[in-house]
């Protein structure tokens, strides 16, 4: 990871060439002041204000490449802390996206299975890597283009394969990844159909939803396809319901329509269907991250002074993704809300904080919402490592490989990635990829804990990213 020192060093100097006039201004000041002497206040009057104009554009130079810096790296300290979000539940993952932009009268809805995804390209459009639009609230230049071949499944039409070409939204991409899309089939478009993103997100199970019934009862419709598409038909007869966070409350909705949807809540709290497995296959065809900017996975360096000196790692994770106009080429900057787990056990805590999220950590974001943190000595500030979030959340695939040869696949196993992580913390290990040999001889000092950690883990049926195990 980048040092908060020698990024503001850089800052500085790049600053300190967008405005030379200050510094200019104030050497001229200080000469003017020495060559007038004793001369009277007219004389010395244009001088002064040099100095005065040179020293406050010097000192501002200085305070902007702080605060630049100290966004750039995403430092987060107690004055980020906000708590309006300790309501929410540990799995809540409030994900606000830009509207779709299509045409919905006349539209039916239905669904599109990928089964293959290809990167088209990505950032040839881009004036600079940090843009910002405005107004305009979903700009296409930031988007990746993908090749999509869909299965399409029309309401009340047969099924068709297409293949085109979209540009998918950042925050959508994971939708992609899992390979379920919501549909609107619409005659004036050229495909016969476009895609609604922002409800594929939905479908896919990034962002939970939940129903509060007329009697109060809460039940989750996060993963369930059927009632999310049921609950969208009865919806868009009515017009859109706001949503308040993740939940519709239907006390507060229309009672003709609360009452069509209260059926929908008796079905969720009578359990779920099997879901259908996916073929490893396909998890890999529609595999776009190792095209994607931003971090790649690695175990993590240790930097000497942090480590000797007591920094620790700490679990964070999300708790809300709010686009804004702003952009930078390894990934959207977000409005986010993240909770924060301190390693003593200590009570969680909620902060708000403007973050560059990558593209790799969001095409994932249906298998984790977890980040790692690298905590300071004094147990403040907190910074979120990409690096090991990446691996631990299964952008890239994480190997362990025993003393003895035998080959451990941890790919998205967050718990016990995190332990490893931080046992090599303690021991001062630094491992710059996905791969932690232990016959090698430094880690070799910390491999008997590792395999212990190893062993200890409790095997994972959850759906995982489809790599081949290096």
């Amino acid at each position: 990871m980048q040092s908060f020192a020698r990024t503001f060093v850089r800052n500085l100097g790049l600053f300190v060439l967008l405005g030379a006039a200050g510094p200019i201004l104030l050497v001229c000041g200080a000469v003017g002041l020495s060559g007038s002497g004793a001369a009277g206040g007219a004389e010395r009057g244009v001088p002064l204000v040099f100095v005065v104009v040179g020293l406050v554009a010097t000192v501002a130079m200085g305070v902007a490449a702080f605060l630049f810096t100290r966004r750039q790296l995403g430092v987060i300290t107690d004055r980020d802390q906000v708590s309006t979000a300790h309501h929410w539940d540990d799995d809540t993952l409030v994900l606000w996206t830009p509207r779709a932009r299509i045409p919905t009268q006349g539209g039916r809805l239905g669904t599109a299975e990928v089964c293959e995804a290809t990167l088209a390209s990505y950032g040839e459009d881009w004036e600079a890597t940090y843009q910002s639009y405005g107004r305009d609230l979903d700009p296409d230049e930031p988007k990746p283009r993908l090749r999509l071949r869909l299965r399409v499944h029309p309401d009340g039409g047969e099924p068709f394969e297409s293949t085109h070409t979209w540009r998918v939204p950042s925050l959508c991409l994971a939708a992609v990844t899992v390979g379920r899309l919501v549909v609107v089939a619409h005659p004036t478009v050229a495909e016969g159909f476009d895609i609604d993103w922002p409800r594929s997100a939905l479908l896919s199970g990034v962002r939970t939803f939940r129903l509060s019934g007329l009697d109060g009862r809460l039940v989750a419709l996060t993963g369930r396809p059927d009632l999310l598409l049921e609950l969208w038909r009865i919806t868009g007869v009515h017009g859109r319901i706001g949503m308040a966070g993740d939940t519709i409350d239907l006390r507060r909705v229309e009672p003709a329509v609360a009452t069509r949807l209260q059926h929908l809540v008796e079905r969720a709290a009578g359990g779920r269907p099997t879901p259908e497995a996916t073929p490893v296959a396909e998890q890999r065809a529609r595999w776009v991250v190792d095209r994607l900017p931003g971090e790649r996975g690695a175990f993590g360096g240790v930097p000497r002074r942090w480590a000797r000196a007591g920094g620790h790692l700490a679990r964070g994770r999300f708790l809300q993704l709010r686009a804004t106009t702003t952009f930078q080429h390894a990934g959207p900057v977000l409005e986010t809300v993240l909770r924060v787990f301190p390693a003593d056990d200590a009570a969680p805590v909620d902060v708000a904080k403007r973050l560059t999220v990558p593209l790799t950590y969001l095409a994932v974001l249906h298998h984790t919402r977890q980040l790692v943190l690298r905590v300071g000595p004094d147990r403040r500030p907190y910074e979120i490592d990409w690096e090991r979030s990446a691996l631990a959340a299964g952008v890239s695939p994480a190997v362990v490989i025993a003393p003895d040869g035998r080959r451990f696949d941890l790919t998205g196993r967050f718990d016990t990635l995190l332990a490893i992580m931080r046992l090599l913390v303690v021991r001062g290990v630094g491992v710059p990829g996905p791969i932690l040999d232990l016959r090698d001889r430094r880690p070799a000092t910390a491999a008997t804990q590792v395999m212990e950690v190893v062993g200890a883990a409790e095997p994972d049926h959850s759906p995982r990213p489809g790599f081949p195990v290096p």
